[in-house]
């Protein structure tokens, strides 16, 4: 195993973990708006993620790199919520596979307490 492929099995675990403590991701970004929820999704090699539907407004407010405060919601209702930064880290287009049509929004929580975490 090269370099590369070690750092991305290091964080992929990490990523699982989280997965499996949180079920869906809870976030606003403006007054206007009432809040967006989304499930957490395990679509992607290199981490966690949502599916934002093409037609939903929070689109229009998602950009990379941004950082947003985001409450997770744990898995099965075992706990509170727990707010966190969270980046944006990409936006991208699926034109193929089981969620054809839809966007997968990368996300990278930034401040996650070590008390919190397994």
């Amino acid at each position: 195993m090269n370099k590369a492929e070690g750092k991305a099995a290091e964080g992929r675990s990490e990523a699982r973990a989280f997965l499996d403590e949180y079920r869906s991701v809870e976030f606003s970004i403006s007054r206007q708006y009432p809040a967006f929820q989304f499930q957490i999704r395990d679509v992607s090699p290199s981490g966690m993620g949502i599916l934002v539907n093409k037609a939903s407004k929070a689109l229009a407010y998602l950009k990379a790199g941004q950082i947003l405060d985001m409450t997770y919601h744990p898995e099965n209702g075992k706990g509170a919520p727990e707010t966190m930064k969270t980046e944006i880290r990409h936006i991208t287009y699926l034109e193929s596979g089981p969620f054809k049509g839809q966007y997968l929004v990368g996300l990278l929580v930034k401040n996650r307490s070590p008390e919190n975490q397994e």
